[in-house]
């Protein structure tokens, strides 16, 4: 069973940096992809960055140049560092977990991101 635990959510000033990590501590498939989407009040959940088990990174152009995803193979975690954050970068994070063979489709718990001075 997979299971998504994220950290580093928090408050920061515009221009300010954070970085997000989430690890499965459960089980996988064997071809995966893992990503981040947030969720701002009044807004649909949208994807910030994903990347494939074979390393194709995809970001929505409102965080190109500014985000950077990453994974680690071995520990089964991502993570996205956010820098010159934007007050509009404010949103609940989620990672997500993508099996394409079983179409399993896994989410964390969510970690609040604050950008505000």
């Amino acid at each position: 069973q997979v299971q998504l635990v994220e950290s580093g959510g928090g408050l920061v000033q515009p221009g300010g940096s954070l970085t997000l990590s989430c690890a499965n501590v459960g089980s996988i498939c064997r071809i995966y992809r893992m990503g981040w989407y947030r969720q701002a009040p009044g807004k649909q959940r949208e994807s910030v960055a994903t990347i494939s088990n074979s390393g194709i990174l995809n970001y929505s152009d409102a965080v190109k140049g500014r985000f950077t995803i990453s994974r680690d193979a071995d520990k089964n975690a991502v993570y996205v560092e956010m820098n010159s954050l934007k007050p509009e970068d404010t949103a609940v994070y989620y990672c997500n977990l993508y099996c394409p063979v079983t179409s399993g489709d896994y989410w964390g718990q969510g970690t609040q991101v604050t950008v505000s001075s």
